[in-house]
């Protein structure tokens, strides 16, 4: 067969006895000095030409290192470490940073002839082929530091494939215990990649390698992790009797670890029985050396193993005070892009990647935050799955600042409310959560795609509740209430006709639905979009129903934050970001998960709706409960859905705050469970009173521009004509206009009873919400006719249009007049539409008015009197 494919076994077949050890001890010993040397013999040449062809090169991969995160210290402006995630607890020291008695104890127990040889100890490595070569049982011992390096550097590649633990057990196993002829073959490639390794570095380099790499028990891997774990010191501190016990259990990890003192072979109670016997051997080996003294080794030899045993701070569990906010830190690692490219690169690069990821936790903000949520809300609600969060972000940069939630933070146990590894701020990629049901807090997309199109916050619309027959949406087809569904309003109420203003203030559905029915649904949606929102499940906001006017979607409040911190920011919406920058363990930048900062709004258009916003946390506005009160301006918006979820997010123009309280899944009332004297529906206003409250001490704020003129605009509409048209027909008409309506008294009319007589303003274009009194006609109105000839005539005639109350009025005499008295006009007069019930009066014309002058007396028609 060709040499390539020459294996130790075959090779040992062609070889007999001692002939074939005696080949295989002048490979090693020729190789040591240089493989191109030859032996005679055709066994040994065989033997040698089959060493040559092995692989020579060991590429030193990459050590799997834990990826730290950092926080910073606010009062010093230092990092400091937070918690660590890892496969393999290490950290890597350089040469001078590991005590020097820690080298000879290794060197005397393991490799005492280590800066003699190159790479490979004749003596120890022939002992263990002979003892292989008798067969049988595992291989020996007899590997040099440098063949040890190269089996734990084997170790770990076959390790950072394992899929489970029964793999990462296989890789120790095959690569320590293998035996017979297969133990050959492997001590042979180790003996190759060994000598090349000396070639290519000093031994310094490679005995810091293995202190490094060496498995130490457990997870805990290199010396400096070691000493840490086992007795709470630096690789550099170790004394005498730490480093012979470290240098013991590098022999075997998971034998001689101290850290299980309940182990009944190897525990506290026996003393650490195994360790103790090992650490005796090392002590015996460095005398023997005369590395120590005799008066060393007597105190120590049977001195108590003493461990500080030091539990690394791993994982969310560790990172005190911000579990969730740690743990939403590494869901963005384990699932965005910029970390690799598949599941599997991700969660390499968390677990063993080395990074130092510096995150933008603000620890006095979310101090703040941890206590108001431990004040307010508890755990858990018996019969319920309730939560609570509450998030901050600083709205100049997108940085999440804090990060706070009621449940304790736990990845085991299931079944109790009162425990969660869920981030219910985030969304289902980040955190686990689908999000929830936004509310009213929604509304904010409807505001500004308002604004966007050029409408004014004070113009008004009739906000009535009512049946909105169809609204518009160009993305998925329109909504048509084929079921003439009313849509009601929190609490019951009514209604009225009113602007966006007063709308948004009251958090009225009917006043929002009725601004919608004026937009097209799709443009709201895209405006959710473009201030980051999506569904809690990174769905597109599509707006199908009326409903998700008033925010039927889930939502995560990380989300409605950043939008809010977006009308707060001038219009400009910065991506929320856990993680300040990253670098790896060699100190080189990492590229950041990508965050942008857009403006995405036009700054007229934010500085308008956030002066519809502030009037939400003033005065009778639907947040005033969650508004401190400090001095800062603050603009925000409250959200609820039904009974089961409740929302109050607010900003200044530096920071936003979101906070969400409600249930996690099913059906809990919110306004009918009580925590300590407060409505489960009011925990948000103090919590994020609290936590906004601590946000503006922290970081300030300023006014908000000015609302642009035009949007602020009165808008004039077109009064219509509605005399003629029933009560209800009339109070419709001008409500859909957009105006008031009052009903005033009845008036004289010659219209039906009931129907609307007279109106005031009349019709024309007036102000937009103008209060119109329509008043109805009483039946009772009569036109007063026109009247001629005898005053009698004039008289019979008006009595006969139904008028019961007519006399003589005024005469006016007149020589030239005819006979008789001669009608000239009524008071009222002709044409006036009076009750039928008016005094009626008929002017005349006479010769004589008066008596005498020839005139004659006029005669009073219908007088009692006698003359």
């Amino acid at each position: 067969m060709p040499d390539t494919k020459r294996t130790a076994t075959g090779v040992l077949g062609g070889l007999a006895g001692l002939v074939g050890l005696s080949a295989v001890a002048g490979v090693l010993i020729t190789a040591t000095v240089t493989p191109a040397i030859a032996v005679s013999g055709y066994a040994a040449s065989s033997a040698i030409t089959m060493f040559d062809n092995l692989p020579s090169v060991l590429e030193i991969d990459k050590l799997m290192l834990p990826t730290t995160l950092y926080t910073k210290n606010q009062d010093s402006g230092e990092w400091e470490e937070w918690t660590q995630f890892y496969d393999q607890n290490r950290s890597p020291v350089e040469f001078d940073e590991v005590a020097p008695v820690m080298y000879d104890a290794i060197l005397s127990s393991e490799d005492p002839r280590y800066y003699q040889h190159g790479g490979v100890d004749l003596i120890g490595t022939t002992r263990a082929v002979l003892s292989n070569v008798q067969g049988g049982g595992e291989t020996q011992g007899g590997s040099t530091i440098s063949q040890q390096y190269v089996k734990n550097i084997l170790v770990q590649r076959c390790e950072a494939t394992a899929e489970t633990e029964e793999e990462k057990q296989a890789c120790w196993f095959e690569a320590t215990t293998a035996a017979g002829t297969e133990g050959i073959q492997r001590k042979l490639q180790e003996m190759r990649y060994a000598i090349a390794l000396e070639q290519r570095y000093s031994k310094n380099e490679i005995m810091l390698g293995y202190l490094n790499i060496a498995n130490f028990g457990g997870t805990t891997y290199g010396i400096d992790a070691a000493a840490k774990r086992y007795f709470g010191v630096t690789a550099g501190e170790l004394n005498l009797a730490q480093a012979t016990t470290l240098a013991g259990i590098v022999q075997n990890p998971n034998t001689y670890r101290i850290d299980q003192p309940g182990n009944e072979r190897n525990g506290a109670d026996n003393g650490y029985a195994l360790t103790k016997q090992r650490q005796q051997y090392v002590l015996s080996r460095l005398l023997d050396d005369g590395k120590i003294t005799q008066e060393q080794y007597d105190e120590l030899f049977d001195a108590p193993i003493e461990p500080n045993v030091t539990t690394p701070r791993t994982g969310c569990t560790a990172a005190a005070g911000g579990e969730y906010f740690c743990q939403y830190v590494r869901s963005v690692i384990e699932n965005d892009p910029a970390f690799g490219e598949t599941d599997e690169e991700r969660r390499e690069a968390l677990r063993r990647g080395g990074l130092n990821v510096y995150t933008t936790i603000d620890w006095r903000l979310q101090n703040a935050a941890n206590a108001s949520m431990s004040t307010y809300a508890p755990t858990s609600v018996e019969g319920m799955k309730f939560g609570s969060t509450a998030v901050s972000i600083d709205n100049t940069t997108g940085k999440i600042l804090a990060m706070s939630q009621n449940t304790r933070f736990d990845e085991t146990i299931t079944g109790d409310n009162n425990f969660s590894s869920i981030v219910f701020a985030g969304d289902r990629t980040y955190g686990g959560s689908r999000g929830f049901a936004a509310g009213s807090t929604f509304k904010l997309f409807t505001l500004v795609d308002w604004l966007e199109q050029g409408k004014s916050v004070r113009e008004v619309l009739n906000g009535v509740n009512r049946a909105f027959p169809r609204m518009t949406n160009s993305c998925t087809g329109d909504w048509v209430n084929t079921e003439n569904t009313t849509i009601g309003n929190f609490g019951r109420v009514p209604g009225y006709v009113g602007t966006p203003l007063q709308f948004t203030a009251a958090s009225l559905n009917s006043g929002y639905l009725a601004m919608a029915s004026e937009l097209d649904l799709c443009d709201i949606a895209n405006v959710a979009t473009k201030m980051g929102v999506t569904t809690g499940d990174g769905e597109p906001i599509t707006m199908g129903v009326a409903n998700k006017v008033i925010g039927d979607d889930n939502i995560s409040p990380i989300a409605m934050a950043g939008a809010y911190g977006t009308v707060a920011n001038n219009g400009v919406y910065c991506q929320p970001r856990v993680i300040e920058s990253v670098t790896d363990s060699d100190g080189n930048d990492v590229p950041l998960p990508e965050r942008t900062c857009e403006q995405v709004l036009e700054p007229g258009v934010a500085a308008t709706a956030a002066f519809a916003l502030e009037g939400v946390m003033v005065g009778g506005g639907t947040g005033a409960q969650g508004n401190p009160f400090d001095g800062t301006p603050l603009i925000g918006k409250t959200g609820t859905h039904e009974e089961l979820q409740t929302w109050l997010v607010e900003s200044s123009t530096n920071v936003s705050t979101a906070v969400w309280a409600g249930n996690i899944e099913g059906g809990g009332d919110m306004f009918r469970n009580w925590h300590n004297g407060i409505q489960l529906s009011n925990l948000r206003y103090f919590i994020a009173r609290d936590v906004q409250g601590a946000a503006n001490s922290l970081f300030g704020g300023n006014p908000f521009p000015a609302p642009d003129n035009n949007l602020t605009r009165q808008v004039l509409r077109d009064l219509p004509n509605v005399v003629g048209q029933s009560i209800d027909q009339a109070t419709a008409t001008l409500r859909n206009a957009g105006f008031s309506v009052t009903v005033g008294e009845a008036v004289d009319s010659s219209e039906p009873e009931g129907v609307v007589a007279a109106q005031s303003p009349g019709a024309g274009r007036v102000a937009g919400g103008t209060s119109v009194t329509i008043n109805p006609s009483n039946g009772q109105g009569i036109s007063v006719p026109a009247v001629s000839g005898s005053l009698s005539a004039a008289i019979s005639a008006l009595r006969g249009a139904g008028f019961g109350n007519v006399s003589p009025g005024s005469c006016q005499q007149d020589e030239n007049a005819g006979g008789g008295e001669q009608a000239t006009g009524t008071n009222p007069a002709a044409g006036t539409l009076v009750n039928r019930n008016t005094a009626i009066s008929v002017d005349y014309v006479s010769r004589n008015c008066g008596g005498g002058g020839g005139g004659g007396e006029s005669p009073a028609p219908d007088s009692d009197s006698d003359g």
